[in-house]
């Protein structure tokens, strides 16, 4: 043991006097075992670089080049998922706004499909009903968003789409587990639950307001 600890502190006398002190001024310029991790051979975005012609180190893609994503067509015209488009974003273009309506297009596809990716992601803490009495309720979170609290029904599409894909306050964002066509999806499905809790009974077509209780 005595040996070993001897060892240990030669060894750590040799680092020392190779390395230094983290912090300590010298005059010797110090040893770098991968200097390509601090000076790299690169080109900065929107730097100047002779190499060219133009002068500009960013350039434009080649013609015919194939973008590595697939576009989602929304309202007939592809968008890609690196494009400033609020399908993406929730933003209008260029701005800090929320878009006030949702960029796709309501349809009982749409409906049915957020209502199962609601169910999974969304109705263990908001609840069935979406009125933030989950089963997570049972277990010490309370501190839940009601979505039919008039605060969050009367905010733009583009908000809770952001809120669903960052998150706000401890409700975490499912950017990474759900694409965006799915945050749009749910985005529907919660204005149906919200249209069910606060319509009055004048916007139910006279064909349904028999079934009502």
């Amino acid at each position: 043991m005595r040996y070993f600890l001897l060892g240990f502190l030669l060894l750590g006398l040799v680092v020392v006097s190779v390395a230094g002190f983290r912090g300590g001024i010298t005059r010797r310029p110090p040893i770098e075992l991968f200097p390509d991790m601090d000076r790299q051979a690169k080109l900065r975005p929107q730097s100047a670089h002779g190499f060219f012609p133009d002068g500009l180190g960013s350039r434009l893609h080649p013609d015919q080049t194939i973008p590595r994503s697939q576009p989602v067509l929304v309202a007939g015209t592809p968008v890609h998922p690196f494009e400033d488009h609020p399908f993406n974003t929730g933003y209008e273009p260029g701005t800090t706004n929320f878009v006030q309506h949702s960029p796709v297009p309501v349809s009982e596809t749409l409906l049915a499909r957020g209502r199962e990716r609601f169910a999974i992601h969304c109705q263990p803490c908001h609840g069935a009903a979406g009125d933030g009495k989950g089963p997570t309720t049972k277990y010490g979170m309370v501190v839940i968003g009601n979505l039919h609290d008039p605060r969050i029904v009367q905010q733009p599409d583009g908000e809770i789409f952001h809120v669903i894909s960052e998150g706000r306050n401890l409700m975490q964002g499912y950017a990474a587990n759900l694409t965006a066509a799915d945050r749009w999806a749910i985005l529907a499905y919660v204005r149906a639950l919200q249209l069910s809790h606060l319509a009055t009974l004048e916007e139910v077509p006279e064909g349904l307001r028999a079934t009502l209780k």
